[in-house]
């Protein structure tokens, strides 16, 4: 596993939230539902991205748009547009007013817009959680992303307005799938972190995806250095190097993102997420999640539930 599908493998879309929206000038729409990553589809027409603090830009048909949370921005068919449309947390849609649309700008499964005749329709999916997972990729992201999106957006485009059993299923995984597609092309093209950087480099590279992919092993670093075939040494200094962390530091901070991540499912225990993440004991968990994080994992727990009632509880367009 490496650090794009990390991300997917914390934060993966489960149930996320998805829109078609179609609109007809003028237009403007204010986006202020804290999620932590959203992503925009242009799939005709053309649509400008207001950020709170930067220039605006234009998105044209073919391209997406990945806003990095939690900050709010705008999306207009011009940047002077003011806005009629006002998203909040939970994906509520209400004037500026306060008055909800809900229902006033339905346009069918899964469609919602102001005129279903419009001339600029956008394919929209928000990822409601920061899973602890991917908290390095988040941190690397600039607040706006603008990237060709490929032939992924029509095959997400023809299966958002279906409503057939799993489509629910389906259409994450479409999400996820256009997702990675665009960091991948928007880490070629720029300048990655150097984690990112590190995934490909033979020994560095090779020792990253095995604690990625078997965190629950009792890795030290002389360990990890039999299995890549290097010494102790050389790996220890090399890893920091390039990573900018020592191998058993990257280790620690791996396992208590998965954990964090573990404790959010609802039929998780203290105990189970030790065995899954290397801990000994649960205790062993709750001193080093304490020691990190600042809370304790029944506490971190107990938060991730209050948000998912908090998220039940509220309607989307």
């Amino acid at each position: 596993m490496d650090q794009l599908a990390a991300l997917l493998d914390g934060p993966r879309a489960r149930g996320a939230f998805l829109l078609r929206c179609i609109m007809d000038s003028p237009w403007s729409i204010r986006i202020q539902d804290e999620s932590p990553l959203a992503l925009t589809a242009v799939v005709r027409g053309g649509a400008w991205v207001v950020p709170e603090k930067g220039e605006p830009v234009h998105v044209r048909p073919g391209e997406v748009m990945i806003n990095r949370g939690p900050d709010p921005y705008v999306v207009a068919d011009d940047p002077a547009t003011e806005p009629q449309v006002v998203v909040h947390p939970g994906q509520h849609c209400t004037t500026p007013d306060g008055e909800s649309l809900s229902q006033a700008m339905d346009l069918g499964v899964r469609s919602w817009g102001n005129d279903p005749n419009g001339e600029t329709v956008m394919l929209i999916g928000a990822y409601s959680m920061e899973g602890e997972v991917s908290r390095r990729l988040l941190e690397a992201l600039p607040p706006l992303i603008v990237q060709p999106g490929g032939p992924l957006i029509s095959l997400l485009g023809a299966e958002i307005v279906k409503d057939e059993p799993g489509q629910e299923a389906v259409l994450d995984r479409l999400l996820d799938l256009l997702l990675i597609a665009v960091l991948r092309s928007w880490f070629a093209t720029h300048e990655a972190p150097a984690w990112y950087r590190a995934m490909g480099d033979p020994v560095v590279g090779k020792a990253m995806r095995m604690l990625h992919n078997n965190p629950a092993h009792p890795w030290t670093v002389a360990s990890l250095a039999a299995e890549v075939g290097v010494s102790r040494a050389s790996l220890a200094r090399r890893f920091t190097e390039l990573v900018g962390e020592p191998p058993m530091a990257f280790l620690t901070d791996w396992r208590l993102a998965l954990a964090a991540d573990l404790l959010r499912e609802p039929d998780a225990t203290v105990g189970s997420v030790a065995r899954k993440v290397g801990y000994g004991s649960p205790f062993a968990l709750s001193a080093a999640f304490k020691r990190v994080r600042g809370i304790s994992p029944q506490e971190y727990r107990a938060g991730a539930d209050a948000w998912r009632r908090t998220e039940a509880g509220t309607g989307g367009p």
